[in-house]
């Protein structure tokens, strides 16, 4: 890029500036300042150069040129000065933000009603910021993720292959992969980041690598669509789509998060009394439902409990459960993701999360039905995993603080 250019293209970006603020956008630049003019031009040619290029912004009626008429030739610039935003823009070959955004918008618009964010995307990118690191040109990306995402909601009663599904929809088995950020953006109605794995992300919009069965641990009867079948130890995996209820002696439900920590779970003492349920991260639609259909089929005074990672996305997804919990008429229960839990106070070296990401763990703490750990987060704010803790069980008189 020419000097020159350079102090055009900046003159443009501040004209742009003001214009958003509703100030005058006819800024100027005194070029006594500007380092390109005064300390970079290391030869005539190069300065005729920079004349050159000014006079040919002012010709085409872009800016209007203050020279020192008092001095030598009168070539020498004093100051530029913006005279028309739009004709400087077309000189340059820059589209201004507000063309941008318009198309953006108008790109955007099919899907708008149904994705209230994308009104504050758009609300974003009007005032020259950033959107997850992209201007308005990620509309584009952004209009193929709400395409995906109305797919799949659509389908909401089906789990598909991620690659499969990204090739259905747009003939690149990759697509799907590299729109994430804005699956997430779309998904969450956040505009700044989640705290989401991006397989989480998948998966609650019912996307994943590879077909998972719903792992299921305790003591009692799987009825699926067109069968029955005991549960085994230490596990059984079934289909989620086909299955319908449990029948169990189990003394309580027990979700958890994570693959590991359900493995142990399932071996350890105690475990025969307790349906365990892993729900692979954030559980996609499909598996809440069979999640709802398995909670309809228990006992009312039956308690139904959740184990996850104590940080940001473990609430996100405790707070997704307990909506489905409470459609079916039952209370979600904190299981070992309380600082106050005996066993998670018995860790001192947890780590401790910036400002932010513990108030987004107290918002969906409280959205989980759960003001207590939020309470129990303020007086000792950490970050916790749920695999550095045992595995234990919930006992019967447990109050959910685990």
């Amino acid at each position: 890029m020419s000097h020159a250019r350079a102090v055009l293209e900046r003159l443009l970006r501040r004209a742009e500036s003001a214009r958003r603020r509703g100030a005058d956008e006819r800024v100027s630049q005194p070029m006594a300042s500007v380092g390109e003019y005064t300390t970079s031009l290391a030869s005539l040619p190069e300065l005729e150069a920079f004349h050159a290029e000014v006079a040919l912004a002012e010709r085409a009626g872009a800016i209007a040129v203050q020279r020192d008429v008092r001095r030598g030739d009168g070539a020498r610039l004093l100051r530029l000065t913006v005279a028309d935003l739009p004709a400087l823009a077309s000189h340059l070959g820059a589209v201004l933000l507000d063309e941008r955004v318009a198309a953006a918008a108008q790109r955007l618009a099919p899907w708008c009603a149904r994705f209230p964010v994308l009104d504050e995307a758009l609300a974003i990118w009007r005032q020259g910021r950033k959107l997850r690191g992209a201007g308005p040109e990620a509309a584009v990306e952004l209009a193929d993720a709400a395409r995906a995402v109305a797919a799949r909601a659509d389908d909401a009663g089906h789990e598909r292959i991620l690659r499969r599904e990204s090739a259905r929809l747009f003939g690149d088995s990759k697509r799907l992969e590299k729109l994430t950020p804005w699956l997430e953006l779309l998904v969450t109605g956040e505009p700044g980041a989640s705290g989401l794995a991006k397989e989480d992300v998948w998966s609650a919009i019912g996307l994943r690598r590879e077909p998972q069965p719903l792992l299921l641990a305790g003591c009692g009867t799987a009825t699926l669509v067109d069968a029955g079948l005991p549960l085994v130890r230490p596990y059984l995996g079934l289909p989620v789509e086909s299955l319908q209820s449990v029948a169990t002696t189990a003394r309580c439900v027990l979700s958890i998060e994570n693959l590991a920590s359900f493995h142990d779970a399932a071996q350890t003492n105690g475990s025969a009394e307790v349906l365990l349920l892993y729900t692979g991260g954030m559980p996609s639609p499909a598996w809440r439902a069979a999640y709802a259909r398995v909670l309809c089929g228990l006992l009312p005074e039956l308690p139904v409990y959740h184990w996850g990672d104590i940080d940001e996305g473990g609430f996100r997804i405790a707070a997704v459960l307990a909506e489905v919990v409470g459609k079916a008429g039952r209370t979600l229960r904190p299981w070992q993701m309380s600082p106050a839990s005996p066993a998670v106070s018995a860790v001192r070296d947890a780590e401790t999360p910036d400002p932010a990401s513990l108030a987004a763990m107290q918002r969906w703490a409280v959205r989980a039905g759960w003001p207590q750990v939020a309470e129990a987060l303020a007086r000792r704010p950490i970050r916790l995993e749920q695999e550095r803790l045992a595995p234990a069980m919930p006992e019967p008189d447990s109050t959910g603080v685990g």
